[in-house]
């Protein structure tokens, strides 16, 4: 699909009344009659047992003309629904949400986490001119919209792209949302190209999770030379995916044994926490080499600050250490999940030529939601988790 569909697609942007009836003149097809829908839900933020299944959660509606609704076959669940759930990015994420979709109490709840999807297109938007009912695909959700934790859920069309072929919709909704914030990190703010990448020396920094799973592979696929972190149990895992070099934290000094090796191009940071104080010390100086950390204070800035004051304490962060380490001849950046149905369709194709593979740690039917959380909710995944939302034709 070419780039020009996003710009078609993005061309009405105005919003309509919240019925069914009032909207359906925005629809291509008027196929789906419903109010209410089974989901998850949290109605306040905290711990696991907040999560409750509703039989009664409102139904998706299309708001503008360039949206779809999308049959969910599968959800995957990120770091970042737990984060949500206990209200991290509550403040920012709530001005961010769409007004439309807040009920009319001015709350976010009932909130629906789930931040990748795979399905199927039920309903377009008429500005929608490149999908179409029954076009199976996979899209990462953005934080700021309710999430895939239900039967159905309302998206852009710039945030979808066809669900790559080979993959079933279990191990497509492995995907997205790692792929996008890896491809966000890497591409955006790396610098990275499939034809800039041939030898380059990278480091992930974490590389047995979800985002350093797809990006080990991603980086073999352009020919570049991976390094990475992770314990020993899982040195053999990222192995497999193509690593050419494995650094076991749990042997020692993990910034040691990276200094012992030759300097790097960019480094990939999932870890967060004091690792900058040397990890940017293995970068090579003068060269263009970047440090792309996923580990920011961001969202707990505006928190804690609130969005005006936190977003003058990040842009002030961001740009004290950025001039302190291009003073020593490297670049520091803040890596950022992005929403693209066209970074997906580069990926399908990856995908599907049999560079990219969905790596899956569980899978949890829909009534096993919790513990899909607590599974996440541990850490150390290899992987993804995935709930079953509906049954695919691929997943029986």
């Amino acid at each position: 699909m070419s780039a020009m569909r996003r710009v078609v697609e993005s061309s009405w942007l105005f919003p309509c009344k919240n019925s069914r009836t009032s909207v359906s003149r925005f629809f291509k097809t008027s196929s789906i009659c419903r109010n209410v829908m089974p989901a998850w839900v949290i109605d306040k933020y905290g711990g696991n047992d907040v999560l409750r299944f509703s039989k009664n959660a409102s139904f998706p509606i299309i708001h503008y003309p360039n949206e779809v609704i999308v049959k969910v076959f599968a959800a995957g669940l990120n770091p970042i629904d737990v984060s949500m759930r206990g209200g991290h990015g509550a403040a920012t994420l709530s001005m961010k949400r769409d007004p439309l979709n807040i009920h009319q109490t001015g709350s976010e709840f009932p909130l629906i986490l789930g931040r990748d999807v795979s399905g199927v297109i039920m309903e377009c938007g008429l500005d929608v001119k490149y999908f179409q009912e029954r076009d199976e695909v996979w899209a990462a959700i953005p934080p700021w919209k309710r999430g895939s934790l239900a039967e159905f859920v309302v998206l852009s069309a710039n945030e979808v792209s066809l669900k790559p072929k080979t993959l079933s919709h279990t191990e497509a909704a492995a995907i997205p949302y790692v792929a996008t914030t890896a491809w966000s990190a890497l591409v955006n703010t790396g610098g990275l190209t499939r034809d800039n990448c041939a030898k380059k020396r990278i480091l992930i920094l974490g590389g047995s999770g979800g985002v350093g799973t797809f990006a080990i592979q991603m980086l073999k696929a352009w020919g570049a030379h991976v390094t990475v972190t992770c314990s020993q149990n899982a040195q053999r895992f990222v192995t497999g995916l193509g690593t050419d070099h494995v650094v076991d934290y749990t042997a020692g000094p993990v910034e040691v044994a990276l200094a012992a090796l030759d300097k790097f191009d960019l480094i990939l940071d999932n870890i967060g926490g004091s690792t900058e104080s040397w990890a940017l010390n293995l970068l090579k100086p003068w060269s263009g080499a970047k440090y792309v950390t996923l580990v920011t204070p961001f969202l707990q800035n505006t928190d804690s600050l609130g969005v005006a004051d936190g977003m003058l304490q990040n842009a002030a962060t961001v740009a004290r250490k950025a001039l302190k380490y291009l003073v020593k001849g490297v670049h520091y950046r803040w890596g950022f999940f992005a929403p693209s149905g066209p970074a997906l369709d580069e990926i399908r194709e990856m995908v599907d030529a049999g560079q990219i593979h969905a790596v899956v740690d569980e899978t949890f039917s829909f009534a096993q939601v919790p513990q899909a959380f607590a599974k996440v909710e541990k850490g150390h995944a290899r992987g993804k988790t995935v709930v079953q939302i509906n049954k695919g034709a691929d997943d029986v």
